[in-house]
């Protein structure tokens, strides 16, 4: 990394250049991100389409794994991209990643189900995701980077904070494609073959955003270096083999990206799981919350990237990172006490127990859901995990059956979880709500949002978001002033991919793991409080601050 200023920052505003390429990047990042959330949205209706070979429990399983493949499969595709960007070019290189994104979106539309060409479909699905994965790793940084060299000195920040929103803005026109299209065909006509609708029109957005990006011209930064000779042979060697510059990537990670990765994905994806999950919001609602605190908050990346240009990358990201840390727990029991007051109330006065054998109870960490239970005792405690049930587990007579134990009173486990009636009837009695609770928050429209319970949710929510914007706002200004010109492409998008794909992306699933292990239905937020509190400590420690530094070097 270099330090040496640049010349002082122009005074105007942006020029039409310059509008152009943060447009033309900014709309093909939204259209890559768009394409990657459909997957997860959809992820229940897909598992009944191509894994229905198996029980609705298992094809949901199945059905997330390969969701979650397109993560561990991002940092993969920022070594590969990265490298080809660092040699080729950086509008070469987004180009090729947005075709292979759009092209295996639009494939998933046509993909003919299971019932019709068997065990082929999802083998082919899984591959779509995997290459879409790869895609998703090579073109943020090449965005990111492409937009960052082409903006003034003094305002990177500002500039790229446009990158920031498109991934907020992928999910937001997810939803709204996913809740036109459910409202327009009905449940059950989209659930046959409505949800290839989404997928489907997603070959208008790659066409207009190829059209676009080919009327780019490379990076100036690059375009100079590679005009000059000095561009890098072996990007992948002078990146990680080089232990000045492998340092970097390593504090980018740990005291940068992984703690801006798990608030970003607790304020918008484990918000949403734990409404819809935990909290047994519908999804029609739980979709309209989000969606709102997203339209709220999303102009907040510009307010902090431009800010950073003024006061900083460094002391943004941590703060963020901080004060998520301090706050999180406050505000996910806020959460509960507005959305599902009737389960926050039980929580607190039902005393439930499972009482076994402790040699009969196993561990319940199972964040990739590929575990089958079959214990009583595990049984019994994946069934209260499921149910929002707090829960503790008490040791009982060698030998003994397995009892729930509500209030001092003790009901036996039968197995399985389904047929678990009496269980069920005495929580039910105990206090917990019952399916369909009216004190649970439901929306009969888009705009109802003046009730003081949906209000309160979204504000809520719009403070999550707001953290997601502080932590991700400057991120990409920071990742591309932290290297130099010839391997920055390769050297950033590591970090990123690791610390968003792999430490955020594994959130959702790692934290209702820890949720069904412990018996507390805020347990999972230790996940990303851990990392977020790591990264401030280290990034005070380590991290240097970047916004004045040169990136032509």
């Amino acid at each position: 990394m270099t330090t040496t200023a640049m010349a002082p920052a122009r005074t105007g505003g942006m020029t039409k250049d310059e509008r152009f390429v943060i447009f033309a990047s900014s709309l093909g990042t939204v259209f890559e991100w768009y394409d990657f959330y459909l997957y997860g949205s959809l992820a229940a209706i897909i598992g009944a389409q191509f894994f229905s070979a198996y029980p609705p429990a298992t094809r949901d399983i199945f059905a997330l794994l390969a969701f979650a493949a397109g993560f561990l499969v991002r940092p993969f595709g920022a070594i590969v991209f990265g490298r080809v960007g660092d040699i080729v070019g950086r509008k070469y290189t987004f180009l090729v990643t947005i075709l292979i994104m759009g092209l295996s979106t639009f494939i998933v539309g046509l993909l003919p189900n299971a019932a019709t060409i068997g065990i082929a479909a999802p083998i082919i699905l899984i591959a779509l995701r995997l290459l879409q994965g790869l895609a998703l790793g090579g073109e943020y940084g090449g965005a990111a980077t492409y937009v960052a060299e082409h903006a003034p000195h003094g305002k990177r920040g500002f500039y790229t904070s446009f990158i920031q929103t498109t991934a907020t803005l992928g999910l937001f026109l997810s939803l709204l494609v996913i809740l036109f299209t459910r409202t327009l065909l009905g449940e059950k006509d989209f659930a046959d073959w409505g949800w290839r609708i989404p997928f489907l029109l997603s070959v208008i957005l790659l066409g207009v955003s190829v059209v676009i990006r080919l009327k780019l011209n490379e990076s100036p930064v690059f375009q100079k270096m590679k005009d000059e000779g000095k561009g890098s042979k072996a990007p992948l060697t002078e990146s990680f083999g080089n232990w000045s510059n492998a340092k970097l990537v390593l504090i980018a990670l740990v005291g940068g990206v992984m703690g801006q990765g798990v608030v970003w994905y607790t304020g918008q994806f484990y918000a949403l799981f734990f409404l819809q999950s935990i909290l047994k919001v519908d999804g029609y609602t739980a979709n309209l919350l989000i969606a709102w605190s997203l339209l709220l908050g999303t102009g907040f990346f510009i307010v902090f990237g431009a800010l950073s240009d003024k006061i900083g990358r460094k002391p943004i990201i941590l703060s963020g990172c901080l004060i998520a840390a301090l706050t999180f727990f406050p505000i996910f029991r806020m959460i509960s006490t507005n959305a599902n007051p009737t389960l926050e109330k039980a929580i607190e006065t039902v005393k439930v127990e499972v009482v076994a054998d402790p040699k009969g109870c196993g561990d319940l960490f199972n964040p990739v859901g590929t575990r089958v239970f079959s214990a009583p005792c595990d049984l019994a405690r994946d069934f209260l995990a499921k149910s929002s049930v707090k829960y503790d587990t008490v040791s009982g007579p060698a030998g003994s059956p397995v009892m729930i134990r509500i209030n001092g009173k003790d009901v036996p486990y039968t197995k399985p979880a389904e047929s678990n009636a009496g269980a069920t009837a005495a929580l039910q009695a105990a206090g917990y709500p019952k399916a369909g609770d009216p004190g649970i928050v439901k929306m009969a429209n888009p705009f109802d949002i003046f009730r003081p319970q949906v209000a309160a949710i979204i504000g809520l929510l719009f403070i999550l978001v707001l953290y997601v914007t502080m932590v991700y706002g400057p991120i990409a200004a920071m990742l591309v002033e932290l290297f130099p010109t010839k391997i920055r492409y390769t050297s950033m998008s590591l970090p990123y991919h690791i610390g968003n794909g792999w430490f955020g992306g594994l959130l959702p699933a790692t934290s209702f793991a820890i949720v069904a292990s412990t018996g507390d239905i805020y347990a999972g937020l230790w996940y990303p409080i851990i990392f977020a509190t790591i990264t401030a400590i280290v990034g005070f420690l380590f991290l240097p601050e970047t916004k004045d530094v040169d990136i032509t070097k």
